[in-house]
């Protein structure tokens, strides 16, 4: 079981290599300054996976993204 300082680490990783790093700042900011009902964005917001499905496929997403932000970009 992760700790909250794990969590969140692998959250952040998870947004963003989903989103790229602009797009995941925009999105915590949206998601700090608007009213959050997390329980209709949690019905309405995300796909019809089980807990399961779900996890697995943040687990996925996460190990796809976190080799990339470990290594420095370079430039083409």
């Amino acid at each position: 079981m992760n700790n909250e300082a794990e969590i969140r680490m692998k959250g952040m990783q998870a947004l963003i290599g989903a989103l790229g790093l602009v797009d995941a700042e925009r999105f915590m900011a949206a998601a700090s300054r608007d009213r959050f009902n997390y329980t209709e964005w949690r019905r309405l917001g995300l796909p019809s996976l089980s807990l399961r499905e779900l996890a697995d496929e943040a687990k996925r997403v996460s190990a796809q993204c976190t080799p990339s932000l470990s290594q420095p970009k370079t430039s083409a």
